[in-house]
């Protein structure tokens, strides 16, 4: 019997449903399961510093803080070599690839590079895991996506799944994790992409709260503040930590540069910041690893001013450094310790003066906001500080200094550290999918070979009758070895003798562009140029490729233009 169409529809639309939903949660449970064994390592290798430290103590120091590092960096540098990484792969590689027309990650880079973030975090190194977990998820979405080659998701839709899942994972906060989705790493609010981003988070969050208990690494009991008598402060301290962000940023692309300007190669650098930063750790071992206690310390406990000065310093110091240098990690971590330091800086200072009384809300709004500016996503980490504090005054007052640090970065620095990052690799994001798109395609991909050349000694009586013949209007000079010489204009040509020749009237300055340039930067070439078309030049040898019009390049804008509409607005 035949199904009827409305039938057939219906069948269609819940195999699609149910199919979105079954891949969408199995790439929860993964995350899940993975970001929860790479917390849980990272715990248990803090104990074993701990236990180790009676091991390799002289003279009442512990010198095992430099010894855990310099075993990490170098199984860092066999990382490395075994998974060919020249460069470490982390959140900025999963933002440009959902904004590529590939979508694609490699796996392994990507694997190797979390896997390593693991190792330095073990080892005791002052950096993050969140970042690293971000582009586990993304990376293992974007495999999925590539030997499944399912139509029911789009690669980009997929990739934001498993980053909402990490970040859901990590913190327990599958809301966060949706809105980090679409804010830090689509850039867009799509309805299409909504159900399945939700599914992943909630699911990731769910399963780990089954399988693995427990509580949050960051679970915070406190009780609602009064908003108003805190307004002045928030506003105030709001300027503090987006300089505080600012700095710390800056500070790890000064230290990424020293490395690229002195090729020692990867060893003898990541052995200096081992060393550097195990020395600090013997004296400071709260500087060490992701800090957690700490971080709690600064929200319910009272620190001195000079003890808080020297932690921020330190954290922002050797953080910038084991980064730069090679010992890779996240930054969102270290960025939460050094806004909840700088919180109850604030708090001191501002309570020393009498403009505030003591309170747990400037760390925590400290947190938010350092964090914030640092990846690029106040919304969502304003939600994590919903989510783990249950208190929406607290979500409040974080807002209002988080607001206020990211207008300083976004105006004194860029969106985002891992934009910052892309940019140095010469992608820029800031103007959306549609021309990052047209900076990638090559001009190549439009070029035809529609065009009437000649000699240079062919005479403009013989060109003008090529030109009636095959209806053009132009004609292209070219040498016996087809380079380019210059372009004839019908326009020009048909006052003058007709037993001259072609190179005796040749358009001066002729608008051309390279065989190598991008859609792009033809429509920039293109923006005043007047005439039938455009020759494409290969820069190597000057040989005419091909030529492009106006129309080719006016079509190739506008089709990537509807697609990006369609992907943004479904």
């Amino acid at each position: 019997m035949t199904m009827k169409a409305p039938t057939r529809q219906l069948l269609q639309q819940a195999i699609y449903i149910f199919g979105l939903l079954f891949l969408s949660a199995i790439l929860g449970v993964i995350v899940s399961i993975t970001t929860n064994y790479f917390v849980s390592t990272v715990k248990w290798f803090f104990g074993l510093r701990t236990e180790s430290t009676s091991f390799f103590q002289l003279n009442d120091f512990s010198f095992a803080p430099v010894l855990w590092l310099f075993l990490a960096v170098f199984i860092l540098n066999y990382i490395r070599k075994w998974c060919d990484i020249t460069r470490w792969h982390g959140p900025s590689d999963a933002v440009y690839a959902s904004h590529r027309t590939d979508n694609e990650l490699d796996l392994k880079r990507g694997l190797g590079s979390t896997f390593a973030a693991l190792v330095s975090l073990c080892g005791g190194a002052p950096v993050g895991q969140y970042g690293p977990l971000v582009n586990f998820g993304a990376s293992i979405a974007s495999f999925f996506s590539q030997i499944t080659r399912i139509k029911l998701i789009t690669p980009e839709i997929l990739m934001s799944c498993g980053v909402a899942a990490a970040i859901s994972a990590g913190f327990h906060a599958p809301i966060a994790g949706i809105i980090f989705a679409h804010e830090a790493i689509l850039r867009h609010f799509s309805l299409r992409a909504l159900l399945p981003i939700a599914v992943s988070s909630t699911i990731s969050a769910a399963f780990g709260s089954w399988a693995f208990g427990g509580t949050p690494l960051f679970s915070l009991k406190v009780g609602a503040p009064e908003l108003m008598p805190l307004l002045p402060a928030l506003f105030i301290s709001g300027f503090v930590f987006g300089a505080i962000a600012l700095i710390y940023m800056k500070m790890i692309f000064g230290f990424s540069a020293i490395p690229a300007k002195y090729k020692f190669g990867y060893l003898p650098f990541a052995l200096i910041a081992a060393a550097v930063t195990g020395v600090f750790g013997i004296f400071f071992p709260e500087i060490l690893g992701l800090g957690v206690d700490v971080i709690f310390s600064f929200i319910t406990d009272d620190f001195s001013l000079a003890l808080i000065l020297i932690l921020l310093g330190l954290k922002i110091f050797l953080t910038s450094l084991c980064i730069g240098f090679g010992i890779f990690g996240g930054v969102f971590s270290p960025a939460l310790f050094i806004g909840a330091a700088s919180g109850q800086f604030m708090s001191n200072l501002l309570g020393q003066i009498s403009l505030f009384a003591p309170s747990t809300v400037l760390a925590i709004s400290g947190m938010a906001a350092v964090a914030a500016c640092v990846v690029g996503a106040p919304l969502a980490v304003i939600m994590i500080i919903l989510e783990l504090t249950m208190s929406y005054e607290y979500a409040i007052a974080a807002l209002v200094s988080t607001m206020v640090a990211v207008m300083v970065t976004n105006n004194f620095y860029g969106h985002s550290f891992f934009d910052k990052q892309l940019e140095q690799r010469g992608i820029d994001l800031s103007q959306g999918r549609g021309n990052l798109e047209l900076m990638e395609k090559q001009i190549s991909s439009i070029l035809t070979q529609d065009y009437l050349s000649v000699a240079p000694k062919e005479m403009i009586g013989a060109i003008i009758r090529k030109m009636s013949k095959h209806d053009y209007s132009e004609a292209y000079c070219l040498d016996s070895k087809g380079r380019f010489l210059g372009k004839c204009k019908l326009a020009e040509i048909v006052h003058a003798k007709k037993s001259d020749y072609a190179r005796a009237h040749l358009e001066g300055n002729s608008k051309s562009i390279k065989l190598d340039a991008s859609v792009m930067q033809a429509i920039e070439v293109a923006s005043d140029f007047v005439g039938e078309s455009i020759p494409v030049i290969s820069r190597s040898d000057g040989k005419l490729a091909g030529v492009v019009t106006e129309a080719d390049i006016f079509q190739a804008y506008m089709s990537t233009q509807v697609r990006i509409n369609d992907l943004e607005r479904s």
